[in-house]
This record gives C-alpha cells, sequence and structure tokens, in this order.
C-alpha cells in the first residue's frame, strides 16, 4: 500500500471502538485489504492511513459500523462485508431507523445494502410492494421477515406466504404425497426467516391457530385476504391469471410483498410470465411500489455476485 496521508476519526465510546475493530482486528483487516488503507485503532479513535479517495471509502465504513453497534443493531463480519462491497458499488446502506425490521427480543433486521434499505421502506409506505431481481439479494428473507414482524407485533392478524407449484427442472408429480407435501420442500426459504424472526416453537404455534399460512399459489383462488401480510414469492413462476388472482385477494388492512426474478421463469416456453406482466402494467399506480435488486445486492458468496454479472453480461448479447 502507498502510504498517504492520515485522517482520524473520533469516537466518544471507547468500547464500540474495540467491539468495532472486531474479533483480532479482523474488520479493520477487511477494511484494509479492500481499500489498499492502513488502520489502526488506538483508545476512543481510529485511525486511517491511504489515498483520499481510500481514506474516505474506509472511514463510510468505519463509521457506518460505529453507528450501527451504537444503536444496538447486529455487525457481525457478513454485515462488515457486505458495506465493503456496497461501498465500493455505490450501494450503501446508510443507518436508517426507517429501513430497520424490528425484531422482538432479538436485534433487528438491518439492510446489507442500499437496495435492501429501499425494499423496506417500500413495504412500510405501500400496500403492494414488488421485489424483484437475481437470487441471493435477500429480497424473500426481507419480504418474510418484514412480514413475521408485523404479526409478532400485533399489526396484522395472518402471514400468508405462497409459492406457484413450478419449480426449475422439476416434476412435483413424481414426488411422493400430496401437493403440500410435495411443495413443502419449496417453501423451506420461507419457514427460515420465520424461524430466524419468531423462533421454531413460537411458528408451530402460530401455524396451528392459523396465524400462519404457507401455501401453494393456487391455494388463495376464492379467498379474500383481510389484515394480513402476504408474501408471493417466486412470481416469476406465476402465470397472467394467476398472478391477477393473487392480487385482487386484497381485501382491508392487507398489504403485499411480490418477490422474484423475471429472467427466470420456469414456465413452459411461450407462456408469459405473471411477475413480467404485472411490473409493466401497474407502475405508476399510487400505493404500488417496485424496487429492482441488481448483482451488487447479492448477500451471498462474494463469488454469486460475479456469476450473476457473468450471466447477466451473456444475456444481454
Amino acid at each position: 500500500m502507498a502510504r498517504g496521508k492520515t485522517e482520524v476519526i473520533e469516537f466518544d465510546n471507547v468500547d464500540l471502538v474495540r467491539e468495532l475493530t472486531g474479533p483480532g482486528h479482523v474488520n479493520l483487516a477487511l477494511i484494509e485489504q479492500a481499500f489498499d488503507v492502513y488502520l489502526e485503532a488506538p483508545g476512543s479513535s481510529v485511525v486511517i492511513n491511504g489515498n483520499a479517495k481510500a481514506r474516505a471509502r474506509a472511514a463510510g465504513v468505519v463509521k457506518e459500523i460505529y453507528e450501527r453497534l451504537e444503536n444496538g443493531w447486529p455487525c457481525a463480519r457478513s454485515d462488515v462485508e457486505a458495506l465493503i462491497m456496497g461501498q465500493g458499488e455505490g450501494n450503501f446502506a446508510k443507518s436508517d431507523i426507517a429501513q430497520v425490521i424490528p425484531v422482538p427480543r432479538r436485534k433487528p433486521i438491518v439492510p446489507k445494502t442500499k437496495h435492501q434499505g429501499d425494499f423496506i421502506t417500500a413495504m412500510r409506505d405501500n400496500t403492494i410492494t414488488f421485489g424483484v431481481g437475481p437470487a441471493g439479494t435477500g429480497k424473500t428473507f426481507l419480504a418474510t421477515a418484514y412480514g413475521a414482524s408485523l404479526l409478532a407485533r400485533g399489526e396484522v392478524g395472518k402471514f400468508i406466504a405462497c409459492r406457484p407449484a413450478v419449480e426449475a427442472g422439476e416434476k412435483l408429480g413424481f414426488l411422493p404425497g400430496d401437493l403440500m407435501e410435495k411443495i413443502d420442500p419449496y417453501l423451506q426459504p420461507i419457514y427460515d426467516a420465520l424461524h430466524m424472526v419468531l423462533g421454531g416453537d413460537e411458528v408451530e404455534r402460530r401455524k396451528a391457530a392459523g396465524e400462519i399460512e404457507v401455501a401453494p399459489l393456487a391455494f388463495m383462488r376464492g379467498r379474500t385476504l383481510s389484515n394480513a401480510f402476504v408474501v408471493i414469492d417466486e412470481a416469476q413462476n406465476a402465470t397472467v391469471a394467476q398472478m391477477k388472482m393473487a392480487l385482487t385477494r386484497l381485501g382491508e388492512d392487507a398489504a403485499y410483498a411480490v418477490t422474484g426474478d423475471p429472467s427466470q421463469s420456469d414456465l413452459p416456453r411461450g407462456q408469459k410470465s405473471g411477475l413480467s406482466h404485472a411490473l409493466s402494467i401497474l407502475g405508476g399506480i399510487d400505493d404500488i411500489s417496485m424496487v429492482e435488486f441488481d448483482a451488487g445486492d447479492v448477500v451471498r458468496h462474494p463469488l454469486v455476485g460475479k456469476i450473476v454479472k457473468a450471466y447477466d453480461k451473456d444475456s444481454s448479447k
């Protein structure tokens, strides 16, 4: 690293600065490697050495980590890595209480990228929110966690999640069991998010009480969904008719989050995706919001984002 000028950031709480550095100063090492800077944390300050642009980026991450810790929000290694990636790509999630999902008796869920924060804000401010983009960007998790948080805080009486019974390369008819038993494994990401927010015992209790319902999209037909938060996941696999059916189930005091990747439809060739169709005709309607994620929002292994970009580049040829 080429040594440059030094910037000193002073903080109020020396204990939070120690926590900011991470176990064995791993967080400082991650920032140093990402931005080609040198960091020290003597007492209640953080010293950054490097060129002006690198110092500014590193300082942004350092200040954001401290602010999150000061608010009592989680900031594990994965959060730090996401902040570093977002700072480098201009998709940086700043601390904003309006973009935090409160979780009873647990630390709140905080967005890792700017678009994740936009998605949380959109769900809070609109009756129907579309979250579209590649796999691994947190769409399903955030939508489920937000709905589970509303349920836990008594703001809705029911949480409903559904998916079309279509999966990539899979023939559900050859799997054993009835439709619910066949589709249940594909709903696991939703259950994972529910368990993280509510805990396993609470999820089972609320399922038994009818407060949580996870089912194929076809089960929505003929119903009016009121006082509920509804997640329609993998919506790119819904037909136009199915999407219209699902969206028109909307009742009083209900809200929807519709998630999916329009580029990954598993419908038969020539059949239009209900998600793509809805996005094309519902834009501009009040109380409907659309948030688009991209490869920079991928919060899985860093290699996943590169894979997504490679496929996007190939498909654009």
